[in-house]
């Protein structure tokens, strides 16, 4: 799974494709089953082939991406988009709210 961010700006996406070549990424968000396609340009770095590239992401939501070469889809993975980190990522952030109580109780 590849964790991007929410941002407006140019992120990195790196991959080991099944062929070193690609011309176009396609994203389909899974909320809304949309497909968003973007072209771009891939280089190769030793064994893996990356792109420079702008998404438009919501926070929390999952996407399936597919890289392909013409036709030929040459890789496939799933995106994850929040402004967490992977290693800290909690579901209930700003959420959840704790109730701290005295705990007093009386036994018979």
């Amino acid at each position: 799974m590849i964790v991007l961010k929410p941002i407006s700006t140019n992120q990195t996406l790196k991959f080991i494709p099944r062929e070193y070549a690609a011309t176009k990424v396609i994203i389909t968000d899974e909320a809304t089953n949309t497909e968003v396609e973007i072209s771009g340009t891939f280089t190769i770095d030793k064994y893996y082939l990356t792109a420079s590239l702008i998404f438009d992401l919501k926070e929390g939501r999952f996407y399936n991406l597919s890289v392909l070469n013409g036709t030929d889809i040459v890789y496939k993975d799933k995106i994850f988009c929040t402004t967490q980190t992977a290693l800290n990522y909690s579901i209930n952030k700003d959420e959840f709210i704790s109730n701290v109580t005295s705990n007093e109780y009386i036994i018979l």
